[in-house]
């Protein structure tokens, strides 16, 4: 397989699976406090040490600057985000989760446990393997890409 036919399928394919696993409802474990599908991917991409621009994660989902800082506000004031202006240029706003948005994010996954165990009952025990197998090999090759700290510009190039 080419690696453009390998883009294609994974492109035709994630989508099928995300949509039939996907959680519709984030509620942090400890308050039951209910948060968006939007606030919890602005969660998602964000970590407790290492922070992101305000800009790059308006840049990375599609939005504008001012759009992105409403639904920001909202989580600093749930107590989830942090902001605070970058001491190298206070122009720039920074993003970090506080303990509280970690928790929620991590209590959180993107796929729902039991849509996931109903999706790999559907196949036999060698395919299910091959299907993690596969998966991992994906998940390894995004944690390499993560690591570099440049994906679609979240957060400043080392």
């Amino acid at each position: 397989m080419s690696l453009g036919d390998a883009v294609r399928s994974v492109l035709d394919l994630y989508p099928q699976v995300f949509m039939a696993c996907h959680t519709r409802h984030v509620r942090d474990p400890q308050s039951q406090q209910r948060v968006s599908a939007r606030q919890a991917s602005i969660l998602d991409h964000l970590d407790t040490t290492d922070p992101v621009t305000l800009g790059g994660l308006a840049r990375h989902s599609g939005v504008t600057p001012a759009t992105m800082s409403i639904a920001v506000d909202r989580l600093v004031r749930q107590g989830y985000v942090r902001r605070k202006r970058a001491s190298a240029d206070a122009r720039r706003v920074e993003l970090t989760l506080t303990e509280a948005g970690a928790r929620l994010r991590d209590a959180n996954s993107v796929l729902d446990a039991e849509r996931v165990r109903l999706l790999l009952e559907q196949l036999a025990p060698q395919q299910r393997a091959e299907a993690v197998q596969g998966l991992a090999l994906l998940a390894d090759g995004a944690q390499r890409i993560m690591h570099t700290k440049r994906l679609y510009g979240l957060r400043e190039a080392p």
